[in-house]
């Protein structure tokens, strides 16, 4: 078998931001100046300054068409909004080539370095606030889990069958789980898919925003959990904030949390073998193979 570095695995497609405000003037006539990156993100975001002076985000989502994105993921924040939830308006959106360029609302603060007690309350209170809140919407899509077959740009099962006897075997351990379970999300809760405290805004402790709602569609709220549970991983946290989330996963139902940590194992192996070192290859299985 070959090593992540040996093989020329497809990276996902990054912003360039440079080009895709190009791309807005010439769909739209509306002339973006790009103040510069945002921290954090794996796809990337940049900071931009609109002819009225107004800033915003510009964002890039790869494999992804205009009208499955506004099905999806866009009607899920449009509903959110309306109840009150922190997450950004979308002020322009167009298709480039295979993916779409999104201009969203800059909403205050910056997202925390690690998780607190009282950050955890608020990431708490803000899942349970997604519960039933796409009841009637079967227009919205659910969330496809991919523990069969390859996401668009994610998921992908043939990086971890090549790249060690390990992964190989977690893989194997995924397909096993998608056999035995519906192949999306069942729920008519509002479901983020990245929900981790990167992707949460804060002033003074205070959560203000959720961002990066573009994979979002409906299904099981808890599932957002156990994304939490994996961005926790990625760096040390506040004492006991690790074993406090531990408790509440330990209590969902099997046939809830096995299928939603075989997905986030296929997302964060696959990934950490595309893009990152093959150490973080090994800090990933390590946390997969916890409960898989």
């Amino acid at each position: 078998m070959t090593t992540s570095p040996q093989h020329p695995w497809e990276r996902a497609e990054r912003l360039d931001a440079g080009r895709m405000t190009d791309a807005v003037h010439a769909g739209t006539g509306v002339r973006l100046v790009v103040e510069g990156p945002c921290p954090g993100g794996e796809v990337g975001a940049a900071y931009v300054r609109w002819p009225d002076g107004h800033r915003s985000v510009l964002k890039w989502r790869p494999d992804t068409r205009l009208e499955a994105l506004r099905a999806g993921p866009l009607a899920v924040c449009e509903a959110l909004r309306d109840q009150g939830c922190p997450c950004p308006s979308t002020e322009l959106a167009l298709q480039v080539g295979g993916g779409v360029v999104l201009v969203q609302e800059l909403l205050p603060g910056t997202p925390p370095e690690s998780l607190d007690h009282h950050g955890l309350d608020q990431a708490l209170a803000l899942n349970e606030s997604q519960a039933g809140l796409l009841a009637g919407r079967a227009d919205i899509p659910s969330v496809h889990l991919y523990l069969l077959d390859d996401g668009p740009g994610y998921c992908l099962h043939e990086p971890l069958r090549l790249h060690s006897p390990r992964s190989a075997a977690l893989e194997r351990r995924v397909r096993s789980v998608g056999a035995g379970h519906p192949p999306r999300l069942a729920g008519d809760d509002a479901v983020h898919q990245d929900f981790h405290h990167g992707n949460l805004l804060a002033v003074d402790g205070t959560v203000t925003g959720v961002i990066d709602w573009d994979g979002a569609g409906r299904g099981d709220r808890r599932f957002d959990l156990v994304t939490l549970r994996f961005g926790l991983h990625a760096r040390e946290q506040a004492p006991g904030v690790v074993g406090r989330l531990d408790d509440i996963l330990d209590a969902l139902p099997d046939d809830v949390l096995r299928p939603c940590w075989a997905h986030m194992s296929l997302r964060m192996t696959d990934w950490a073998i595309r893009h990152f070192a093959p150490g973080d290859v090994e800090h990933w299985l390590d946390l997969a193979e916890r409960r898989l």
